[in-house]
């Protein structure tokens, strides 16, 4: 992998770090207050979840496995 991937990968990992965290915010904040449409609700975890799995596959990328 050449250091412009690298480069690109860490930046694609940058912007679904904050999108993830994002989502935690609102997702705590519609708990709080109460206002939760179901639906929404379950829809943005869900979301939260696939960017989770994409931040996990994009880490495994940048960070190699010593014991592989």
């Amino acid at each position: 992998m050449t250091e412009a991937e690298q480069e690109q990968l860490r930046h694609q990992l940058y912007e679904l770090q904050i999108e993830h965290r994002d989502l935690d915010g609102i997702i705590a904040h519609l708990h709080e207050t109460g206002v939760v449409d179901p639906l929404k609700l379950q829809r943005m975890k869900k979301r939260k979840l696939r960017l989770k799995d994409q931040i996990s596959k994009i880490e495994d990328l940048l960070i190699p496995n010593i014991l592989a």
